[in-house]
Parts: C-alpha cells; sequence; structure tokens
C-alpha cells in the first residue's frame, strides 16, 4: 500500500519496475479502495507488504491497517525489518533511509503474527500495540548489532 502522494508516485513506479502491483491509499485518502485490492491480490498471489506507519505519521507507530487486511484476507503478518549499516538519512517526516553504495544491509523477518477473524476492539489495539511494541524493539537491536547509533526519528 503506496500513499497518493507525490513521494508515493515515486515510490509506485520503483515498485512497478520490480514487478510488484502498488496499491495507491493511504488512512487519509484512499485507503479503503486500496485495502481491497491487497486482499484481493492475497487470495490470489498468497502475498502483498504494506509498510506500516503511514504518509503523515508518526512514524514507527503501526496503523490499524495491517490488522484489519490481516483480518479480512485470512493472512498472518510476517513482521520484516530493514537495517543499513551506512545509509543517507532523508529529511522528511520519517527520515526516511536508503543504503549508500557498499553499504552493508540487513533483513530481519520476525515471527509470524496471526489475526483472529473476529475480535473485539480491546482486542484488535491490543494486537495492533504488541506488533508495535516488537518492531520498535526489533530495530532497537539490529542498530545495535550493526554497531548504528540510533537514528530513526
Amino acid at each position: 500500500m503506496i500513499s497518493q502522494s507525490r513521494d508515493g508516485d515515486f515510490i509506485a513506479d520503483v515498485v512497478e519496475k520490480i514487478g510488484w502491483i502498488p496499491a495507491r491509499g493511504s488512512g487519509s485518502r484512499g485507503g479503503k479502495k486500496a485495502l481491497r485490492t491487497l486482499i484481493d491480490e492475497i487470495a490470489r498471489t498468497r502475498i502483498a507488504g504494506h509498510i506500516v506507519d503511514g504518509p503523515t505519521g508518526p512514524p514507527h507507530a503501526i496503523k490499524p491497517g495491517i490488522i484489519s487486511l490481516a483480518q479480512s484476507s485470512g493472512a498472518v503478518i510476517c513482521p520484516t525489518y530493514v537495517f543499513y549499516k551506512n545509509p543517507w538519512i532523508f529529511n522528511s517526516w520519517d527520515r526516511f533511509m536508503a543504503p549508500k553504495p557498499f553499504s552493508r544491509v540487513t533483513i530481519r523477518f520476525g515471527p509470524l503474527e496471526p489475526v483472529p477473524e473476529e475480535t473485539d476492539a480491546g482486542a484488535f489495539e491490543e494486537i495492533r500495540l504488541q506488533i508495535e511494541r516488537t518492531m520498535l524493539e526489533e530495530y532497537e537491536r539490529g542498530d545495535r548489532d550493526l554497531g548504528v547509533r540510533a537514528r530513526r526519528a
């Protein structure tokens, strides 16, 4: 899911060039249609990607869309963490990073997180918060393992 912003246009072009299908939308614009597109893609291909902190932040706050996507599609969430030893850090709301040439890049996968098809609001929020806490802990650990000083927003 990629926002319908100008920055999202660039990201969507890159995603298409590597063979992925961008679902354009966010919580503030086009999100329901993008969620439906992702649900349909999961039914067809059994896989989708979703950057979870949304186009307007705050950074590292898991938005509820990923939980809704897993719930509606029957998919599990596979947290994926990317670390760069020597990145460019953009002056954006989320401090977006891209690796410099020849930088060490590490990708880690967390445990699969199932989401029950039926949950009440409290359980839904607890799942979201647990994934958010785990994400923050894993990024801290990964940065430590690479010997990188904390630089996340």
